[in-house]
């Protein structure tokens, strides 16, 4: 018999991963240096890592609730990451983006490589998050 609270946990953490494993590679087809095409992905990237942190906080809260501490530090580690990911990820396109309209033609590739840097990082993440289904899902 499956652990119901676990999978819960896994797959409300997994719903923003989705979102962003989805929606970041249809910005690989636009150019960067257009301004309203980088505030759409500069607002795409902060509202994945809040709604991983939340969600995050609600899978740790509901798994500690039921006795699974482990599960719990893991799922409180993305969380983590996601806090920490999102103030210094924001920060790096923050800055690209004023490089960028000050000029400097190397920030439009700097922006390229943080969102395929945010992309893989993505990916890393839901593939730990779906190949440890198995080993979460199932009763203590």
């Amino acid at each position: 018999m499956p652990d119901n609270i676990a999978l819960f946990a896994a797959i409300i953490l997994l719903l923003p991963m989705f979102y962003l494993l989805l929606a970041a590679p249809a910005f690989l087809l636009v150019r960067l240096d257009i301004v309203p095409v980088t505030r759409l992905l500069r607002g795409m990237f902060d509202s994945y890592f809040v709604a991983l942190a939340i969600a995050g906080a609600i899978g740790t809260i509901a798994v500690l609730l039921d006795q699974r501490p482990m599960l719990a530090l893991g799922i409180g580690l993305v969380a983590g990451f996601a806090i920490v990911s999102r103030r210094w990820f924001l920060h790096q396109m923050d800055a690209r983006i004023s490089d960028r309209d000050a000029g400097d033609a190397n920030a439009v590739r700097g922006l390229r490589r943080l969102h395929w840097g945010g992309m893989l990082s993505n990916a890393i993440q839901v593939g730990a998050v779906v190949a440890s289904i198995p080993y979460i899902a199932a009763v203590p």
